[in-house]
């Protein structure tokens, strides 16, 4: 499990680079959607699947997870073209861009850029405050429906994942005339409102509509959160980046368990919500104003 996620981080910027690479500013937005509405498509079926081998064909469910992944493999060698841009493409395409190609370390090209490294520091709050829906949503679900909370808490995740299909192409098609940093600063709003309402309910069925609201927020920050990163990359720097900036950004998620532990046991589910609350708002408000300073 150590080295399949090892290969799998390093997998992963090259891959936001590849899309990068392959796409401009005017379209970046639908790829992105499309990829990510793709990827939760296989979280949704995937689990499913799963599910019925679980119990009888333990080993049929992983050689079928690596088959699946030699076949993802071998598509994109026999389809992709190497996509680094040339330099007659940066000089006649990129001059007036973030995007140009530049010389030097990632720390001293990252701080030549301080929107980007603004937007990177922001996004630790952001993933301070997703990270509690694995980890204080269940906690809370368990303490309120008890014996019931294992499968309440899946039925969760599943509106999370059918929430994610339904609505990706909707919710980019009716921001796609925004600015990526407006809409991250929107899915602020939506993390307020969906995990900041569990201070107060205690009925499944809020639970629901709160997924919902949350999810929205997870969709307009993961297919923009990727845009306004590969706008402002040098593409001599595309893959350093995708790996630097999502180290950063996480420190949030892996600091909340520890962090929102310590308030759950001192002041309960309602006060360690608002707090979560207060974070988006304010996280959202930083956000919004890099949007007013790009404008």
């Amino acid at each position: 499990m150590i080295v399949s996620g090892f290969f799998n981080g390093a997998a992963q910027p090259a891959n936001s680079a590849m899309i990068a690479d392959l796409t401009n500013q005017k379209n970046r937005k639908s790829a992105f959607s499309l990829l990510y509405l793709g990827i939760n498509i296989g979280y949704a079926v995937g689990p499913l699947i799963a599910g019925f081998l679980y119990k009888n064909y333990m080993r049929i469910l992983f050689i079928g997870d690596g088959i699946s992944t030699i076949i993802s493999l071998l598509l994109v060698m026999g389809f992709v073209k190497d996509t680094m841009p040339t330099l007659s493409h940066d000089a006649v395409n990129l001059e007036e861009s973030d995007e140009r190609a530049e010389k030097g370390s990632t720390i001293a090209v990252l701080f030549s850029r301080p929107n980007l490294l603004l937007f990177t520091l922001i996004s630790i709050i952001y993933s301070f405050i997703y990270a509690q829906a694995g980890y204080v949503i269940p906690l809370q679900i368990k303490e309120l429906f008890l014996q019931n909370s294992s499968k309440l808490y899946g039925s969760l995740m599943t509106v999370n994942a059918l929430t994610v299909v339904f609505f990706t192409t909707l919710i980019t098609h009716f921001t796609k005339k925004y600015k990526s940093i407006l809409n991250i600063a929107l899915a602020g709003i939506f993390y307020a409102l969906g995990f900041g309402m569990l201070a107060f309910v205690n009925v499944y069925f809020m639970f629901v509509i709160s997924t919902i609201i949350w999810t929205i927020g997870e969709i307009l920050s993961s297919t923009n959160s990727g845009v306004f990163i590969a706008n402002h990359s040098p593409s001599s720097h595309r893959g350093r980046f995708n790996a630097i900036i999502p180290i950063i950004s996480g420190a949030g998620y892996a600091i909340a368990p520890s962090i929102m532990g310590g308030f759950l046991e001192k002041f309960g589910f309602t006060v360690s919500w608002m707090i979560v609350m207060i974070l988006s708002i304010i996280s959202s408000f930083f956000m919004y104003m890099l949007y007013l300073k790009e404008k």
